[in-house]
């Protein structure tokens, strides 16, 4: 059984900046890659950044490419998310997600955390 626990979210203003943790439970490798992923309201979740095992590949939806950037400590079972010049348009539930690395489909989701940007 794995379990994931985001941290981190708030309210903040347009321009500012958050760091949100993603801490790791359970049977879970530092083969498999995690993600983040978001919910606005009324929307559907959608990927926005993941790392792979070693950490040295990583990707990001074009909208936040150069403006957040996805990390992890293998050591410590953790994943985070630093995301600077914040628009109101990344409002949202953020999730952290992980899968094994030869399967597309995240296997395992945190409960979220919500981020408010205010213009």
């Amino acid at each position: 059984q794995v379990q994931l626990v985001e941290s981190g979210g708030g309210l903040v203003q347009a321009g500012g900046s958050l760091r949100l943790s993603c801490a790791a439970s359970g049977r879970i490798f530092s083969s498999y890659v995690m993600g983040w992923f978001r919910q606005a309201p009324g929307k559907e979740r959608e990927f926005v950044a993941r790392i792979n095992s070693n950490g040295f590949s990583t990707s990001y939806k074009d909208s936040v490419k150069g403006r957040f950037t996805i990390s992890r400590d293998n050591a410590k079972n953790t994943v985070a998310l630093q995301m600077n010049s914040l628009k109101p348009e990344d409002t949202g539930v953020y999730y952290c997600a992980v899968r094994k690395p030869d399967l597309s489909a995240y296997e395992y989701w945190g409960q979220g955390t919500q981020v408010t940007v205010s213009s």
